[in-house]
């Protein structure tokens, strides 16, 4: 009886909606009256009018055919638009690359020369809001030229990940890793490797296997200070840390470590028309397909395609010089003054998530909405490393950030005046909690006299307060008597920070706990 009920429900329905369907479009074609120049009546919204004013200027029309000079206004805004699209549709490919020339500029050519920051990522280098709380250990691979390649981490490795040419997530490494921080082989592989492989661990091999889609492929590995030093850390990296061709196993070449502490260079992408040529270098190294169609042509919309020389003419320059600036001022709105309600951690607050959606893939974590643009967006133009264990919750492992660049009262921060921010006692953190900060230009460290602008609960001696929190102090001059607490500005620039927490405990992601809201002190 209930099945019949329901069966008689849907047939009604539907005979609804037809009906409904039917009765519109017979009320539009039983008008008696034609549209002019027509035998019958024309619904007006599928027309054209002769004139139309628009953002881009006014259109020409001659009955719906664009003029010339209108055509030309369409073209180019087309062009433009597809410019700026190109820009935040692709620039974590552009920073993976960025990364890649910084590597070079250092001496790191080949795969097992690998940079190191034995002394801490100093704020001298240009390195997307890289942390001064672990010891960096990076490598850069290229499975075109090597092949498969073997990653060994040591034993006692923090977080380490590897991500593709596009930014995305290959595999964890390390404490959440599928070695949970005992160490192990990884083994890299091209997706277009046709040859034999050795056994994966699950099935009793030695190797933990996985293939990404591109060739160059970064690999970020993390170790954790010792009573407060590096020198553990980096002893640990460059002890074990190794990366070799598959096919050199038997005799690997010598890993080579440069130390990049203490040195100037850049791994930030072009906000010019630079980013163009940055990218066009890695579509023609990459696979043809490391990239959907669907992306892929919108960066050959623009003159950029595999196998081809990209050489845009004057015109075609100057409207994508427009649209890089455009595509650069959106990425900064989108990333300092977010609009998505989800990027606010907690009422009233100026502190955001980094991971909107709480989802490594921004697909929102059910994928009903389709990929989360602004929110890609708002991560890759001010950092870096892309792991699922960063956006998921895993209580007492991964780690966990909080990004502000506005004070309590919503102006941006500003390096001339002075601030004040409360850490609350019993952070849950299970290995440290750090708040670094850093320049809204280049998304890198804040350069000072302070080599580190930072402060670490495990590197540095902070003064606590009474009831267990810490008052943190931002400015140009320390408050007397709290220079162990002052992280200092400069004076005409602004700034913004991130609270770190690794191995975040459960009132981090129940809330119960949260840090206070940046303060100006008159």
């Amino acid at each position: 009886m209930m099945i019949r009920h329901k069966t008689s429900l849907a047939i009604m329905t539907f005979l609804s909606a037809v009906s409904i369907q039917y009765s519109y479009a017979q009320k539009t074609l039983d008008a008696t009256v034609p549209t002019h120049g027509f035998n019958t009546f024309i619904p007006e919204d599928i027309l054209t009018p002769d004139k139309i004013h628009t953002r881009i200027g006014t259109l020409n029309f001659i009955d719906g055919v664009p003029t010339k000079e209108t055509a030309k206004l369409a073209f180019d805004n087309l062009d433009f638009v597809r410019g700026v699209e190109v820009f935040l549709s692709l620039m974590p490919a552009a920073s993976i690359e960025a990364i890649r020339r910084g590597n070079i500029a250092l001496g790191a050519t080949k795969s097992n020369q690998a940079t190191i920051y034995d002394q801490l990522a100093d704020s001298n280098p240009l390195l997307l809001t890289a942390n001064t709380d672990t010891v960096y250990a990076f490598s850069m691979l290229d499975l075109e030229t090597d092949g498969p390649t073997v990653v060994e981490v040591p034993p006692g490795s923090g977080p380490g990940t590897v991500n593709d040419a596009f930014f995305r997530f290959v595999v964890d490494m390390g404490v959440p890793g599928p070695d949970r921080g005992r160490g192990g082989k990884y083994l890299i592989v091209p997706s277009d490797y046709m040859g034999n492989l050795p056994k994966d661990v699950r099935n009793g091999g030695e190797y933990y296997i996985t293939r990404s889609p591109s060739y160059v492929n970064i690999v970020v590995l993390r170790g954790f200070l010792v009573d407060g030093k590096p020198d553990a850390a980096s002893k640990m990296f460059r002890d074990g840390f190794k990366v070799y061709p598959l096919s050199k196993a038997d005799n690997p070449p010598k890993m080579e470590f440069i130390n990049s502490s203490k040195k100037a260079f850049n791994t930030v992408h072009a906000n010019n028309f630079e980013f163009y040529n940055e990218l066009n270098n890695v579509i023609q190294k990459e696979p043809v397909d490391f990239i959907d169609p669907e992306i892929r042509g919108l960066a050959a919309s623009i003159g950029i395609s595999k196998g081809k020389k990209f050489d845009p003419d004057k015109r075609m320059k100057a409207i994508l010089t427009d649209a890089v600036a455009t595509g650069n001022a959106t990425a900064r709105a989108i990333s300092f003054h977010n609009r998505d309600p989800r990027s606010v951690l907690y009422p009233n607050s100026q502190w955001r998530t980094s991971f909107i959606g709480d989802d490594y893939l921004w697909l929102g974590g059910d994928g009903l909405a389709g990929r989360d643009l602004d929110a890609r967006t708002s991560f890759f133009y001010v950092a870096t490393v892309n792991t699922p264990s960063m956006a998921a919750k895993s209580v007492g492992s991964g780690s966990q950030y909080a990004i502000a660049s506005a004070d309590k009262m919503g102006a941006p921060l500003n390096g001339s005046k002075n601030y004040r921010l409360n850490i609350p006692g019993n952070v849950p953190a299970n290995d440290f909690w750090s708040v670094v900060i850093y320049d809204p230009q280049t998304r890198s460290e804040l350069q000072t006299s302070q080599p580190f602008p930072s402060k670490n609960n495990k590197r540095d001696k902070l003064i606590a307060n009474q009831d267990g929190s810490v008052d943190l102090f931002f400015g140009p001059k320390s408050p007397k008597g709290k220079e162990a607490n002052w992280m200092q500005t400069v004076p005409g620039k602004g700034w913004f920070t991130i609270i770190r927490l690794y191995g975040p405990l459960e009132p981090w992601f129940d809330k119960t706990w949260k840090p206070g809201e940046i303060e100006e002190v008159k």
